[in-house]
Parts: structure tokens; C-alpha cells; sequence
């Protein structure tokens, strides 16, 4: 797993109140939509290095 990716992922993880805060989060970190984030963790989830990385993350994700 890249710096990036795993970023994302803890990125994911965390609780949002509110989702157009999530959202301006991903544009200003990662320079990419919600939409093209999902799309990224969502693969991510179904990686052993993701399981191996954050396992609480990845399982509540899934």
C-alpha cells in the first residue's frame, strides 16, 4: 500500500458529521471527487495489506 493510499483509508475510517465535509477534505488532500475516493477505498478493503494495515477500519468498511 502507498502513503496515499493509506491516508485514504484512515481518511475513511473516521465519523463525519456532515458529508460535504468529507468531501472538501478529499478535493483538498487527494485532488479527486467522493465519488473517485469510494471508488479507491472500496478496493482497498479487499486487499490483505489493507486487513494487515488497519483491521478495525477495513472490517467495519466492508
Amino acid at each position: 500500500m502507498t502513503d496515499e493510499e493509506k491516508a485514504m483509508l484512515d481518511l475513511a475510517g473516521r465519523r463525519w458529521n456532515y458529508a460535504g465535509n468529507l468531501e472538501q477534505k478529499v478535493r483538498d488532500e487527494f485532488g479527486i471527487s467522493l465519488t473517485r475516493f469510494w471508488q479507491i477505498v472500496n478496493r482497498l478493503l479487499d486487499t490483505q495489506e489493507a486487513l494487515s494495515y488497519s483491521p478495525q477500519v477495513v472490517n467495519r468498511l466492508r
